[in-house]
């Protein structure tokens, strides 16, 4: 890049400030001195040789002006203001409509991107990768700077020249100059590539092997999108399925941030009443085997309606042919956590019942699923189970009435761990055991 050479300014312009605070009859010191003047200028053409032509606008000129006339609280002000122009700049480069998809709002446009506030705007070019971790550090440190050494608001401090050099610098480096992020993803390139087809094994691989590279603060609203992606209706099967791959691979190492976006999302659509993208993002957590990061009132409701629909079929024509998919998918959701206290009772005695069967038999197919389930028991469901004969339900008149009944009860209690089983029924699971 072309060197910069700026005139020499210092002889000039030092007798002039002189006599101007001797004018105004001002200390000379409210002002940078000579020295200080003299050695950011010297320093400046190195800094701004980082900055492409084209952004070298009248807001550097300014800010040279600035120097030359010992006001650095001015100079930042202007330097920072060009920093600012460039990092809307970006995101405009990126495309607001992609903006709006990666970042939940689909309003926003030019309007709310001139409406953001620095510290909105720094926060947002993180997300999109279009400045580094490092450059959002730093740039952050930089707009605490200005906000309380500028000529933007009464100043609490001065700055010396070293400092106004480091903040340049900075600007310059993370926000004007030609900075390349080494890691990232092209977040357009990635939502289009969703919904391009399925994943062959090679592209997984690909976006995979990007998403382990990139930042954290990236990879927290990817992993949002993809969570956006999964529930909108709009969306392509081919998209979710791509959305929900890629989510499985990464769900073991999901940070507490990660998890926390992505219950916020999904109490987000309960809360406005959007009930197809809550209901898609119920199923989106249970195929990640991660129900338990849901609330115990939405996983009583899971739970609650699975056994329902499992009871349902039991008792109804055919059931021991019907059974089986709605045993496996009660497995699957109480395999994902504790249950709720408040659900334990209907799971004990759904589980119970058609595991037991009626006088004719039990689901072979169902069976393996029911007797994972009954050794899962805690405690406080073993001694719902072991109350069960005396009761009057379905299966308390099964066991009391059909032998066949009796012995598979006898059979599942065979299955509990008894070191699980609760003073107050251990007799009770000894009569069953002898």
């Amino acid at each position: 890049m072309t060197s910069i050479t700026l005139p020499a300014i210092i002889e000039d312009t030092a007798p002039a400030l002189d006599v101007l605070t001797s004018a105004l009859g001002v200390p000379r010191e409210i002002l940078a001195s000579d020295e200080e003047i003299k050695a950011a200028w010297g320093n400046l053409p190195r800094i701004l040789k980082k900055i492409p032509p084209e952004l070298r606008t009248e807001g550097l000129v300014r800010m040279c002006v600035a120097v030359a006339s010992g006001l650095f609280d001015s100079g930042i002000n202007y330097v920072w203001n060009c920093a600012i122009i460039e990092l809307r700049e970006k995101v405009r480069r990126f495309g607001l409509n992609v903006v709006g998809q990666v970042i939940g709002n689909s309003d926003f446009d030019e309007r709310a991107l001139l409406d953001l506030k620095d510290a909105e705007l720094l926060d947002l070019c993180l997300k999109l990768n279009l400045i580094t971790e490092d450059g959002f550090f730093f740039l952050d440190q930089c707009r605490d700077i200005r906000n309380n050494f500028s000529a933007a608001h009464p100043p609490v401090g001065k700055l010396d020249d070293s400092e106004f050099i480091s903040f340049v610098n900075r600007c310059a480096k993370y926000a004007l100059g030609d900075e390349h992020n080494p890691v990232g993803v092209d977040i357009e390139a990635f939502i289009v590539a969703l919904s391009g087809g399925r994943f062959t094994s090679e592209q997984q691989d690909g976006w995979v092997e990007r998403l382990k590279e990139t930042h954290e603060a990236q990879r927290e609203l990817l992993f949002g999108t993809l969570h956006g992606i999964y529930c909108d209706p709009s969306s392509s099967g081919e998209a979710r399925g791509n959305a929900l791959t890629i989510c499985s691979t990464f769900v073991t190492v999901f940070t507490p941030r990660i998890k926390s976006e992505l219950i916020d999302r999904h109490q987000d659509y309960r809360a406005k009443g959007d009930n197809e993208r809550h209901r898609a993002s119920q199923q989106f957590f249970e195929k990640l085997g991660s129900l338990g990061m849901l609330s115990e009132s939405e996983r009583h409701s899971l739970i609650s309606h699975a056994c329902k629909k499992l009871f349902g079929v039991h008792q109804a024509f055919d059931n021991f042919y019907n059974e089986p998919p709605f045993a496996e998918r009660l497995l699957q959701i109480t395999s994902q956590g504790a249950i709720p206290d408040t659900a334990k009772a209907e799971l004990v005695m759904t589980v119970v019942t058609c595991a037991v069967g009626n006088r004719f038999g039990t689901s072979h197919a169902a069976s393996p699923y029911y007797e994972k389930m009954t050794r899962n028991f805690s405690p406080a469901e073993i001694a719902v189970m072991l109350s069960l004969p005396g009761t009057r339900t379905v299966v308390g008149d099964r066991i009391r009435s059909y032998k066949r009944c009796s012995q598979a009860f006898g059979d599942l209690v065979s299955l509990i761990d008894p070191d699980s089983v609760p003073t107050k029924v251990k007799k009770a699971y000894k009569e069953w055991q002898a």
